[in-house]
């Protein structure tokens, strides 16, 4: 499925979400998004090792259909805001009405169930949009025995590459089973937080320099929205590894020894993304006290040169104060060469001060 529809901006305003589920009771499908509402676009994949077929169909019947064969089912469900649709193919399929219902709850925190005939899981597509702006995609993954299910939002996701590996006969996938489809996907969404990770730290080396050489209130706004960003993103990210981890100590028969070994590879790569998330999150706090710093530095070096010439001015002005006064009885100020005395001491007062202060090194 090449990617389609990336206009992410097609939202309806954000209303409260929690007004959707009041009342309701548990298991009770509700779409809980901001997409416009949407029929469902079904896309299928069932191939072998040396096979592939791609159709996309019009009805459950061709689903079920499509999955009663020998070979591997992909099942790509874009678009889940029809409740409808969705209830109607979760039963066919024998899915449990909680699972339906945090398959289309976007809000939903990543998750892994396991229940007798499939494993259930929730997870958050990252990838950036044209403006290069973090986007999150909702995903729900079910394993069964001889097919993978996916609900997805948009066309748009991480799975391309999978998609291409699918259509070449050399490919390891091809060969395997439904449960290393299951982890390819996984996969896919994991390997692009990599991608993710990159633009934080590229974002955070050019507001470095920005912060060293032009601290302004901008800046201290593109901070506070990279902070948040890398808060987001570590949301969605850090409870993958623990996901991960009871994929690996499940007993589940759907998921075979040597699809385990892939899942640890991919634990590992978790486990170097959420330490890279904190070095980031460090490292983005660190960016306001050091922006905070800079700023503080620089109104230090104003009030240094008010000070400087404060002090300069201050003698000069009590000078000027006292020959300034109108009284009879002061001898200078009828004396020839009184002015250019007075003069002369200011401007000795004043050269003799910058002497002090440049070898002080204040200026």
């Amino acid at each position: 499925m090449s990617i389609k529809n990336t206009n992410v901006s097609s939202r309806k305003p954000k209303i409260s979400r929690a007004n959707k589920k009041v009342g309701k009771a548990p298991g009770t499908i509700t779409y809980l998004g901001y997409r416009e509402k949407t029929g469902s676009v079904l896309h299928v994949i069932n191939y072998n090792e040396s096979s592939l077929d791609e159709s996309y169909p019009k009805s459950i019947e061709d689903i079920l259909k499509a999955k009663k064969t020998k070979q591997t089912t992909w099942i790509d469900v874009v678009g889940i805001s029809d409740e409808k649709f969705i209830g109607n193919l979760g039963e066919s399929l024998g899915l449990n009405s909680l699972v339906l219902e945090d398959a289309v709850n976007t809000q939903q925190r990543p998750k892994v169930d396991e229940y007798e005939n499939h494993i259930f899981g929730v997870f958050k597509m990252l990838y950036l949009d044209e403006d290069k702006e973090l986007v999150s995609e909702h995903v729900a993954l079910v394993l069964f025995k001889d097919s993978v299910l996916v609900f997805q939002e948009l066309e748009e996701d991480v799975f391309d590459g999978v998609r291409s590996r699918l259509k070449s006969k050399a490919n390891r996938i091809r060969s395997k089973g439904a449960d290393y489809l299951f982890f390819a996907l996984i996969d896919a969404i994991i390997d692009n937080y990599f991608f993710i990770l990159e633009n934080i730290n590229a974002k955070i080396e050019r507001l470095e320099e920005e912060v060293y050489n032009n601290p302004s209130p901008e800046i201290a706004k593109e901070i506070q929205k990279l902070k948040k960003e890398v808060l987001k993103v570590r949301r969605f990210v850090f409870p993958v590894r623990d996901l991960l981890g009871r994929l690996l100590e499940s007993e589940s028969t759907l998921i075979t020894k040597d699809t385990k070994l892939f899942l640890r590879d991919a634990l590992d790569h978790c486990i170097e993304i959420n330490e890279s998330l904190q070095i980031y999150r460090e490292m983005s706090m660190s960016l306001m006290e050091m922006y905070m710093s800079n700023m503080s530095n620089k109104m230090n070096e104003v009030m240094k040169v008010l000070t400087i010439m404060a002090s300069i001015f201050i003698p000069l002005t009590f000078i000027a104060g006292i020959y300034g006064m109108n009284f009879d009885n002061m001898p200078e100020l009828h004396s020839k060469y009184g002015y250019f005395i007075v003069l002369g001491v200011m401007t000795v007062l004043f050269l003799g001060m910058m002497l002090y202060f440049k070898r002080k090194k204040w200026l």
